[in-house]
């Protein structure tokens, strides 16, 4: 087995800042993109994941787009669920620690108290419901080397997201409508991505249980507050900002109400939880409002 660890999904906003916290603590990694590796083929998986024997795998590849795995299930499973046992099977192999991203849609969103890593799943979307599956086949594959990592509400500087789309509303319109009854906790990919990275590294050294883990910001608020904090941090009146309900925007797939989630396990690991929200968005915002509003050419 190699040092070097490998990074599925390299591509998307997450892996991309996978790959830049290893680049930054000096670990070699190979990025993984769908051009690279169909993670979907069993053969291909182990035969690349044969010869490379990373020590650590990240697998940030997943089918995200939510109200369409309502109409395509197979395909979201394919690669939720399908791609997540082919690389957990190819990690059994080979001896090395698989650290896989998966989601708060595992849950049914119905709790009052942050959900523990160990509470009761029950998925009410075809998203959620592969999400799951590609759990429980790490989890099965590997017992003792598997990590299981649930985020939420993410946003980076690396690709479309939320607070992406918030800043583009801001400039475009004189007011932005947004939901105000569903709670949860904004995080920032690099953020994550450093947790990773560290959870991986103990997880190498033996340091880190097996099993789930959350990872998403401290603290909480709703989609309407995260706005709001958003038009704040770029010198908008927050007041543009107005409350709505989830029922005015019907979508295909249901959204989590109540997707907070509790952080509890990583005190075995000696690493601790992804910080409070706001203060992670103020750090990242320079960032999002450069890869929101480019520097015209001089």
């Amino acid at each position: 087995m190699s040092g070097a660890w490998a990074v599925t999904g390299a591509a998307g906003m997450l892996g991309r800042d996978v790959l830049a916290r290893l680049a930054g603590a000096g670990v070699p990694a190979t990025p993984l993109t769908r051009a690279g590796l169909d993670v979907t083929d069993p053969g291909a998986v182990s035969e690349l994941i044969g010869r490379l024997r990373p020590s650590v795998l990240v697998n940030c590849a997943a089918w995200t787009a939510v109200d369409a795995a309502e109409t395509d299930e197979g395909a979201a499973h394919a690669v939720n669920a399908g791609a997540a046992r082919h690389l957990a099977a190819a990690c059994a192999a080979t001896g090395a620690v698989m650290l896989h991203v998966s989601t708060d849609y595992v849950f049914d969103g119905t709790a009052r108290t942050p959900y523990a890593e160990d509470a009761p799943t029950a998925p009410r979307s075809a998203y959620g419901r592969t999400k799951l599956a590609g759990e429980l086949a790490v989890r099965e594959l590997l017992p003792e080397r598997g990590l299981i990592v649930r985020t939420a509400w993410l946003y980076g500087a690396g690709g479309p997201n939320f607070a992406r789309t918030m800043l583009d509303l801001e400039a475009t319109r004189d007011t932005v409508s947004v939901v105000d009854d569903q709670r949860g906790q904004p995080t920032w990919t690099a953020d994550l991505a450093d947790r990773l990275v560290r959870l991986g590294l103990a997880a190498r050294d033996g340091h880190a249980p097996p099993g789930v883990y959350h990872g998403t910001g401290s603290g909480d608020t709703t989609w309407y507050g995260f706005a709001r904090e958003i038009f704040r941090l770029a010198g908008a009146d927050p007041g543009r900002v107005r409350p709505t309900t989830t029922d005015r925007f019907p979508r295909p797939a249901p959204r989590p109400a109540y997707s907070v989630l509790g952080h509890d396990r990583w005190a075995a690991t000696g690493v601790p939880p992804v910080r409070d929200w706001r203060e992670a968005l103020a750090e990242a915002f320079p960032q999002l409002l450069a890869a929101a509003r480019p520097a015209a050419p001089s």
